[in-house]
C-alpha cells in the first residue's frame, strides 16, 4: 500500500496574492514571482548570526582535517550538488573537500526517484562517509525530509557537527541540528513548489557560506580569486587580469611570473607583489597555510629583518586538507 503524508509548512500553504495566476498574462506572472522573491533577501538576512557561526565551525573542522557535507533531496539536493561541484573551478578546492550527498544518486538528478526522500536508512547509510571532525548540514525546505533525518541522526551519532538548512520555523528536524538556520520565505507563489522562493534561499544560504569559507580558508587576496583553475581560455584570460589589477604589473611582467610560476597565479601574485624570486614565494606560502595575505605579511617582515631570513618563518595553520584526503568535491552518493 502506498502511504502518504501531510506537510505542515509555510511552503504548502496557499498564497493569498497568487491565485488568478492561472489566467494571468505573461508579464503579470512573471511580475507577481519578481514581487515575491524580493521577500526572499530579507528571510535569509535573519540567518545571518546562526550562518556565520556554521562558517566559523567549517573553517575548524577543515583546519582539522575535516571536511562539509550536504544531504539534500529533490531541489535541495540539487542546489546541494552544485554548489560543492562549483568550489572546484571557483577556489581549486581540494577533492572531497565539500560532498554533496543528493537521495536517490546521480540517477535523481535529472528525475525524480520514487520514494527516495522518504527512506531515513538510505540517509543514515550516505552519512557513513561522514567522521566525527566533519560538518553535516541537511537541506529541506519543508524541514522534514525523512532522508535528511537519517543523515543528520547519523552524523550527530558520529560526533559529526550537524547544520539544517530549512525554510519552515516549525522544522521537527531542528532537533537534530547544532545550527539551524530558518529562512522564511513563506506560501510559494505556486502552492508547495519550493524550487521557487525556498530554492532561492537556500541557494543564497549556500552561496554565502561555501565563499565565506573559502575566503576564510585564505582562498582569496582581497576580493580576488586567486584560486581559479584556468581551465578556458576565458578563465586564463581572468587570471592574467587579476594579476595586472592585484600588481600593477604590465601585461608582459605577468605573463612572466605565471611563466615562471608554472601558470599558477598565487605565487605569482606573491612573487610580484613581496618582489620575491618565485621559488621563494611558493616556499612562504607553503608555510603559511596557502594564504597570500600571510605568506606576504611573514616575506615584507622578513625582508626588513636581516636577522630574520625567509627559511626562518614560523609556518601557521594549514587552511587546506592535505592531497590524501580528497575524494571527489560534488560526488554524489
Amino acid at each position: 500500500m502506498v502511504s502518504d503524508v501531510r506537510v505542515s509548512a509555510p511552503t504548502e500553504e496557499r498564497h493569498p496574492g497568487t491565485s488568478g495566476i492561472d489566467t494571468a498574462s505573461a508579464l503579470e506572472i512573471v511580475t507577481l514571482m519578481n514581487e515575491a522573491d524580493r521577500t526572499v533577501a530579507d528571510a535569509v538576512a535573519e540567518t545571518l548570526p546562526e550562518l556565520a557561526a556554521l562558517v566559523d565551525h567549517a573553517v575548524a573542522a577543515i583546519r582539522a582535517g575535516g571536511h562539509v557535507h550536504y544531504f539534500g533531496a529533490g531541489t535541495s539536493g540539487r542546489l546541494a550538488v552544485l554548489d560543492a561541484a562549483e568550489l572546484l573551478p571557483t577556489f581549486n578546492a581540494p577533492e572531497g573537500l565539500f560532498v554533496a550527498h543528493h537521495a536517490g544518486g546521480p540517477a535523481a538528478l535529472l528525475r525524480a526517484v520514487e520514494n527516495v526522500e522518504d527512506d531515513v536508512d538510505l540517509g543514515s547509510a550516505d552519512a557513513g562517509a561522514v567522521g566525527p571532525n566533519d560538518i553535516a548540514i541537511g537541506l529541506t525546505a519543508s524541514g522534514r525530509t525523512p532522508y535528511v533525518r537519517g543523515a543528520l541522526m547519523c552524523a550527530r551519532e558520529i560526533g559529526a557537527h550537524t547544520g539544517l538548512i530549512t525554510a519552515n520555523p516549525g522544522s521537527e528536524l531542528a532537533a537534530y541540528a547544532d545550527s539551524v538556520l530558518v529562512a522564511d520565505t513563506g506560501p510559494e507563489v505556486l502552492t508547495g513548489s519550493t524550487r521557487l522562493k525556498a530554492g532561492t534561499a537556500q541557494k543564497l544560504i549556500l552561496n554565502a557560506f561555501s565563499t565565506a569559507v573559502m575566503i576564510r580558508l585564505g582562498r582569496t587576496w582581497s576580493n580576488l580569486m586567486v584560486d581559479v583553475v584556468a581551465t578556458n581560455a576565458k578563465l586564463r584570460g581572468r587570471v592574467l587580469r587579476i594579476l595586472q589589477e592585484a600588481t600593477g604589473a604590465s601585461d608582459d611582467a605577468a605573463r612572466s611570473a605565471l611563466e615562471d610560476a608554472d601558470g599558477q597565479l598565487k605565487p605569482a601574485l606573491l612573487s610580484l607583489l613581496a618582489g620575491v624570486p618565485v621559488v621563494e614565494a611558493v616556499r612562504a606560502l607553503a608555510l603559511h597555510g596557502d594564504s597570500v595575505a600571510s605568506a606576504l605579511a611573514a616575506v615584507s617582515s622578513s625582508s626588513t629583518t636581516t636577522s630574520s631570513p625567509t627559511s626562518s618563518l614560523t609556518p601557521t595553520p594549514s587552511a587546506s586538507p592535505t592531497s590524501s584526503q580528497s575524494v571527489s568535491t560534488g560526488e554524489l552518493s
